[in-house]
C-alpha cells in the first residue's frame, strides 16, 4: 500500500506571502437570494454569450490572463465551460475564428474535461481531453489553470500517485497558493485513499498553515471537514479537528467582501459545516455574510431546490430565535456530538 504520509510533503511548498489587512464586514444579508450569480465582470460575458457573441468572455479571460489574475481566471473558465455545455455555439464560433487563442484553448480543454464526466466512458473520454490540455498549458507557461485541470484529468482517468504528484509539482511552481489546484489535490487524496480522511486533513492543514491569510487555501481544512461531515465511510475523527478546520474559514470569511459572489461558495460549505458542529451563531453570522449569494454546491446534494433549500435554512437561522434547525435542512446526527463524546460521525449519504 501506498504510504500516504509520504506523499503529502510533496504537496508542499515553502512559501509565505504578507499578510494583508482585513476587510469590512460589509451589509446584512438582503430580502432576496440568486443561486449561482456571476459577478459584475462575467454577467456582461455571459449576456453577450447568449446573444452567439464570443468577444465579452475572449476579453474577460485574456484580462485576467494579463493580469495573472489566476483564481478569477480559474472561476470564470468554470462558469464558461458550464455555460457552453447547454449553448455551444458562442464558443465553437469563437474557436473557429481564433484556434490558437490561449483563452479559448483553455475554455476547450475545460469544457471536454466536464462533457467526459458524467459518461460511463469517462476514462476513454478523457484521453481526447489530453492534447487539449498540454496546448491549454503551452499557450501560457505561467497559467496554473490548464495544471489544474490536468489535477482533475489524472482523477478522472485514475492516474497513478506519481504521475499526479509531477502535475501538483508544475502546477505549484506556477502559483504556489492557487486554491482551485488545492482542490483538485485534495480530492484526489480523498479518491486514492477513500475513507482516509485524516490524509486529507494533513494535507489541508499543512497547506493553510503555509498559505497568507486571505488566500482561499485556508479555507480548504473547511472543505476537509466537508468531505468528512457527507461521506459516511472512515475513522472518527477528533472534534477539535473539526473546529480548528471551521475556525480558519471562519477567520477567512471576515476578510473578504461580505454580501459578493466571489466568496460565495466558500460560505455556502461552511455555513453547511458549522451547522454540523452546532454552531448556530457562527452559523447565523455566515448566513449574513453571504447575503443574497446562494450557491448551488452544497445545497444540491441535499435537495432537488438548492435555493430554496438554502433560503428556508438562512430564514431560520436569522428569524427562527433559539429554535433547532429542523433536521431536513442539514443532513446528518441531530445532535453531531452524538454518543461519541467530542466525535461528530458522518452522515450517510
Amino acid at each position: 500500500m501506498v504510504d500516504t504520509m509520504a506523499l503529502l510533503p510533496s504537496f508542499i511548498r515553502p512559501t509565505r506571502m504578507t499578510k494583508r489587512p482585513a476587510r469590512p464586514a460589509g451589509p446584512p444579508a438582503a430580502d432576496e437570494a440568486v443561486l449561482d450569480a456571476p459577478d459584475d465582470r462575467l454577467s456582461p460575458a455571459l449576456v453577450a454569450a447568449a446573444r452567439g457573441d464570443h468577444t465579452g468572455a475572449a476579453a474577460l479571460l485574456a484580462a485576467t490572463r494579463a493580469a495573472a489574475e489566476w483564481e478569477n481566471r480559474d472561476r470564470y473558465v468554470r462558469r464558461l465551460a458550464a455555460f457552453a455545455r447547454s449553448r455551444p455555439e458562442w464558443f465553437e464560433n469563437w474557436r473557429t475564428a481564433a484556434p490558437g487563442d490561449p483563452d479559448a484553448l483553455l475554455l476547450d480543454a475545460q469544457l471536454t474535461v466536464d462533457r467526459a464526466w458524467p459518461s460511463p466512458a469517462r476514462a476513454e473520454l478523457l484521453r481526447e481531453a489530453s492534447p487539449l490540455i498540454t496546448a491549454a498549458a503551452r499557450a501560457d507557461d505561467r497559467d496554473p489553470v490548464p495544471w489544474r485541470i490536468a489535477l482533475d484529468h489524472a482523477r478522472g482517468s485514475r492516474a497513478g500517485h506519481r504521475y499526479f504528484e509531477e502535475l501538483w509539482e508544475a502546477a505549484v511552481r506556477r502559483a504556489p497558493h492557487h486554491y482551485g489546484c488545492h482542490v483538485a489535490a485534495l480530492r484526489y487524496l480523498a479518491a486514492l485513499w477513500h475513507g482516509s480522511h485524516h490524509a486529507c486533513f494533513d494535507f489541508a492543514d499543512l497547506a493553510a498553515q503555509d498559505a497568507p491569510a486571505d488566500s482561499l487555501v485556508q479555507a480548504l481544512p473547511a472543505r476537509a471537514a466537508f468531505g468528512y461531515l457527507t461521506d459516511g465511510c472512515g475513522p472518527e475523527m477528533g472534534r477539535a479537528r473539526l473546529d480548528a478546520a471551521a475556525d480558519r474559514a471562519v477567520a477567512l470569511s471576515v476578510r473578504l467582501p461580505a454580501a459578493d459572489p466571489w466568496p460565495a461558495e466558500v460560505r455556502n460549505k461552511l455555513l453547511y459545516v458549522l451547522l454540523r458542529l452546532d454552531r448556530r451563531d457562527d452559523a447565523a453570522t455566515q448566513a449574513r455574510l453571504i447575503g443574497p449569494y446562494a450557491t448551488s454546491f452544497p445545497w444540491d446534494r441535499f435537495s432537488d431546490d438548492p435555493l430554496g433549500h438554502f433560503l428556508r435554512l438562512r430564514d431560520h437561522l436569522l428569524t427562527g430565535g433559539p429554535e433547532p434547525v429542523p433536521a431536513g435542512l442539514v443532513p446528518g446526527p441531530a445532535d453531531p456530538l452524538g454518543d461519541h463524546r467530542g466525535h461528530v460521525r458522518a452522515g450517510d449519504h
